[in-house]
This record gives structure tokens, C-alpha cells and sequence, in this order.
């Protein structure tokens, strides 16, 4: 469930790049193939989306072990970094109906558990704003 609320209270104008922690179904809710699969047809839908707001996919990759920490509930399949110029663009798409409508059904059907976590700029190699 999207936190309005907390996100309501981040600075509206700021750049945010949100991290995505993903774990997949073995087998698409819908029955149409893999979690991985779906989450593929979401991908396809929601990068366009996300470009038309002035956001990036900055880096994706393969989870591959808890490196340190809490080992249990940890497990994950997969990580994006994805830029939004501001929490606004982000905030737009995610309640836009194209999004719950077209592309939020493909990541119910393929997410067995989906964490966005919203985080501000402290230092980057890459220099966004």
C-alpha cells in the first residue's frame, strides 16, 4: 500500500531516488507464467511512465545474499534505483489511473513482496541536481 502520508511529509520539490526491493512469486498470480515474468510486463509499462515525469532507472540488479543484518525476511530477488526529479512526479505516477489500472496489476501478479523506500541524497559519485 502506497504511504501518502509519509511521503506527503518529504519535501514535494526535492529529487528522490527511490529503492526497490522485490521478491517474485514462483508462478504469476495470473497464471501467465513467472513473478519474474510479470514483473517484466510492469517494467515495460512503467519505465515509459516514469521517463514522462523526468525520472530515470538509474540501476537494477540480482540480490544475491544478506551481506549484514537480519538474515530472515531479507531474502530478495531483485533491486532497482529508480530518480524522480521530485517526491510530486513520483507521487503522480504511482496514484495515476494508467498506473493502477495498466501496470500496478502486473506487479501484484508478480510481487510476492515489493518495498520502495524513499531516500534523499547525502553524497553521490553521480551528482543528479
Amino acid at each position: 500500500m502506497l504511504n501518502i502520508e509519509g511521503l506527503e511529509r518529504l519535501d514535494q520539490h526535492a529529487p528522490v531516488v527511490m529503492l526497490n526491493l522485490m521478491r517474485f512469486h514462483e508462478h504469476a498470480l495470473d497464471g501467465d507464467g513467472s513473478g519474474w515474468d510479470a514483473y517484466l510486463r510492469y517494467s515495460a509499462i512503467t519505465v515509459p511512465m516514469i521517463r514522462a515525469r523526468g525520472g530515470t532507472l538509474l540501476w537494477t540488479g540480482e540480490a544475491k545474499a544478506v551481506a549484514l543484518g537480519r538474515h530472515a525476511g531479507n531474502q530478495w530477488d531483485f533491486v532497482a534505483l529508480v530518480y524522480y526529479p521530485t517526491v510530486t512526479a513520483f507521487l503522480d505516477m504511482m496514484t495515476s489511473e494508467a498506473y493502477e489500472t495498466n501496470a500496478d496489476p502486473h506487479r501484484v501478479n508478480g510481487c510476492a513482496e515489493h518495498v520502495i523506500i524513499a531516500t534523499s541524497e547525502a553524497y553521490s559519485k553521480f551528482k543528479m541536481s
